[in-house]
């Protein structure tokens, strides 16, 4: 194989730019012309590539967000799509491809690989929804981030002796609460897996109080099926204790990726170059139990992932 490219695509994610720069480094020691593709899909559909060398990577280690840019592309899924981005690809002699990107993403790398394209695919989503691997790129980061926000909104909460909800991003996975919560000390955490009626909320507000605690965080993921709005108001009414909510919305995605997922990039870019040296055709590259593997793309797109509910139950105990 002597001429690949790869693309960012769906939301970014910290670490993208440190997987960008593992796929050029490592194919151009593999002696391949490397590609970067503008705006994900919707820019392979276009024909923006650019060539990409050493040099067009360097200081993008530590920088968030992604130097491809991303979007979401409604074209690429249309009838058609994937045929036209084969066609596109093979007027530049392109011979496979990295995708870089969430659950929307792996959907567009499967349907290139069953039209007969070998992609490899990379999982960057700071939600860490993707089932087949542990963690996804940009998960890290994004739980460091909300524990920085957790940090200081307690010392106001604290002093202020008030409830405060903290909003977190997770519309169907809740692994950013559930582990922002836990190692931010959350009195209670909400999530899409787990959806406690809302007198469980205020009941355990109201157990603190008699305890004699002056504050509580409550983390709640966008997806847990409780407003926040909603919460505040509740919880007021029914404990007497001054409640605000803040919401980090997209804060969550930017910020220089961590240690651990700026290793994780480096790694699984290094796996997808390799993997296509090798001819494999369709694979999606992850980190099992502390370890880089491959999988088949097909295999690891209908995995399902279960909650873990020891650690509910454990952020339970603690919270007591």
């Amino acid at each position: 194989m002597k001429r690949i490219a790869f693309l960012t695509s769906g939301g970014d994610s910290p670490g993208m730019n440190a997987a960008i720069r593992a796929v050029v480094r490592c194919g151009i020691a593999e002696g391949m012309e490397v590609y970067g593709v503008h705006r994900g899909y919707e820019g392979l559909l276009a024909g923006d590539f650019v060539r990409m060398y050493r040099s067009d990577v360097g200081d993008i280690l530590h920088r968030g967000g992604t130097i491809l840019k991303t979007a979401r592309s409604r074209h690429f899924m249309e009838p058609g799509g994937a045929a036209k981005a084969i066609e596109v690809m093979g007027t530049l002699g392109i011979e496979g491809l990295v995708v870089m990107g969430g659950d929307g993403s792996m959907r567009g790398a499967c349907t290139l690989v069953e039209a007969g394209f070998p992609v490899m695919f990379l999982p960057c989503t700071i939600d860490n929804d993707l089932a087949y691997t542990d963690y996804t790129i940009g998960f890290d980061t994004a739980v460091n981030t909300v524990l920085d926000a957790i940090s200081k909104i307690r010392d106001t909460s604290s002093a202020h002796e008030r409830v405060t909800i903290v909003e977190v991003m997770g519309r169907e996975s809740g692994d950013i609460a559930l582990y922002a919560g836990m190692a931010g000390g959350a009195e209670i955490v909400l999530t899409p897996e787990r959806k406690p009626m809302l007198s469980y909320v205020y009941n355990k507000v109201l157990a603190g109080l008699n305890r004699g605690k002056l504050h509580s965080i409550i983390i709640n993921a966008e997806g847990s099926g409780i407003a926040s709005d909603a919460l505040e108001a509740d919880i007021e009414s029914h404990t007497g204790k001054e409640t605000r909510t803040v919401v980090l919305s997209y804060l969550q995605r930017g910020g220089s990726p961590s240690a651990q997922d700026r290793i994780l990039a480096t790694f699984c870019g290094a796996k997808a170059i390799e993997l296509l040296k090798n001819g494999e055709k369709g694979c999606a590259i992850g980190q099992k139990d502390g370890k880089i593997f491959a999988m088949d793309l097909f295999e690891a797109a209908a995995c399902t992932k279960e909650p873990d509910m020891s650690l509910y139950e454990l952020i339970e105990v603690l919270s007591m």
